[in-house]
């Protein structure tokens, strides 16, 4: 063997990992982070939508509930 025809293969064969390579990284269709955003996959079109309903506006009702009942046995025992 030359040596040419031998790093003729050992050039193809790194351009050819490296396309394999590339190609790979590409389809995978992960989350990227450039220049400090954050990019969705190319799939993101396609992936289930979960739904949470909304909650209440005041967040703490339970809480402000029993105030007011507190509030309304001390009231009480009061009188």
């Amino acid at each position: 063997m030359s040596r040419k025809s031998t790093s003729g293969r050992i050039t193809r064969a790194t351009a050819i990992a490296l396309f394999a390579g590339t190609c790979l990284i590409g389809a995978s269709g992960c989350q990227v982070g450039i220049n400090g955003q954050t990019l969705p996959s190319p799939y993101y079109l396609q992936d289930d939508v979960q739904y949470f309903p909304s909650g209440p506006e005041f967040k703490l009702s339970r809480e402000a509930a029993a105030l007011k009942a507190a509030r309304a046995q001390e009231k009480q025992s009061r009188n």
